[in-house]
């Protein structure tokens, strides 16, 4: 006879019905499995099987921890908060925030499947988020969910996550005709923003570099930048009521971002021309005011609209000196330590990018040689 708890019981059709846990289904309900049999004795046998079976396959445990997937979200980004950057904690915060805890907060992590989370990149894109965006958010999903398992060792479910591809698209380079008419336009009436403009363009600095770096990290001595800080504009955590956002000024993005570049004679005496003679002194502004990267970009805009030059943004200036350098044969290794890079590759797949005049040059150089 059936015992209490076993969940077996007799059918108004004479069978006897056993019901098993198979796991939870996403929003943490119970899901039931059922067997029958002629008999209680055969129904109880082959529940039993199941259950074992089940048992080496390290199914999802019917008792355990309740919380949903929020709980583990917060406690994740908690522990982050003391081990990264803040700009990176702030983005971390933002992405949970408006994509995951949304859509995934309430579900209870043991419901998580590799379709449950491509349904939700599905409905990303669908969206309009880019892929890059996407991609982010899935990294972040990923380390939450790793982090997560370890709280159900041994019996947390595979999850796969497929990154979505973009197709690569050639990003925009100045010409060398625009970027002389850009560089001439730069230097006629120049202030202190056309002159940290233009040292962008031809050092390869990035906006937040060039936002930050003071006339202290210029030495005309040694003719060399010392790039050491980077500014952004972020989302204010510190609850101090001052406002949505906030300035931060730090260090770069990476370790290897923090480089010393040297500077060629024509750079030396375009410093030598505006310098404020005050060490403390913001380069794009002359004082100790600095200008933000938001204003930086609409004056960038204002100037490229004047030389009519269009679908400029600030990292195309960055992405025309790269492909300057390799254009006069710069060697790649040097490259990618003046652009502050970790590995040579990444200069190579995201920086160098070849005119159409040098691939005819180079095409012109197999005939020369009879190939």
């Amino acid at each position: 006879m059936p015992k209490k708890g076993e969940n077996i019981f007799q059918r108004k059709d004479g069978r006897w019905e056993a019901r098993y846990i198979k796991g939870y289904e996403l929003s943490g309900k119970l899901k039931y499995g059922f067997c029958y049999g002629r008999t209680y004795k055969e129904a109880k046998t082959k529940v039993e099987q199941i259950k074992a079976a089940l048992l080496n396959n390290k199914p999802l445990p019917v008792a355990g921890n309740r919380h949903r997937f929020a709980f583990f979200c917060e406690e994740w980004l908690r522990m982050q908060k003391t081990r990264i950057k803040e700009s990176t904690y702030v983005k971390y915060d933002s992405t949970l925030a408006c994509h995951i805890l949304p859509k995934l907060g309430g579900c209870y992590p043991l419901g998580i499947s590799t379709q449950i989370v491509e349904a939700f990149k599905a409905e990303l894109l669908d969206e309009g988020l880019s892929v890059q965006s996407v991609k982010n958010t899935l990294m972040v999903l990923h380390a939450v969910l790793r982090y997560t398992a370890e709280q159900y060792p041994g019996v947390f479910p595979a999850v796969d996550i497929r990154y979505p591809k973009e197709p690569k698209k050639e990003p925009r380079v100045l010409t060398l005709d625009e970027q002389r008419r850009f560089m001439a336009y730069l230097q006629e009436n120049m202030d202190e923003c056309k002159f940290g403009v233009l040292l962008a363009l031809m050092t390869g600095l990035r906006i937040g570099e060039i936002c930050a770096l003071k006339w202290e990290n210029l030495s005309l001595r040694s003719n060399t930048i010392r790039v050491n800080a980077t500014m952004q504009r972020l989302k204010n955590m510190d609850g101090d009521g001052s406002g949505k956002t906030k300035i931060l000024i730090g260090n770069p993005k990476s370790d290897t971002s923090i480089r010393t570049i040297p500077l060629s004679d024509d750079v030396v005496t375009l410093c030598q021309m505006n310098d404020p003679h005050h060490l403390n002194a913001y380069v794009l502004t002359g004082t100790e005011d600095y200008m933000e990267p938001r204003k930086l970009q609409r004056r960038l805009k204002k100037y490229t609209q004047d030389c009519g030059l269009e679908g400029v943004h600030f990292h195309t200036l960055r992405h025309t000196f790269a492909t300057r350098c390799m254009e006069v044969g710069f060697e790649l290794k040097s490259l990618s330590e003046v652009l502050g890079h970790a590995k040579t590759s990444t200069t190579l797949d995201r920086y160098v990018h070849s005119s159409l005049d040098v691939k005819r040059i180079n095409m012109a150089k197999l005939a020369l040689a009879g190939i």
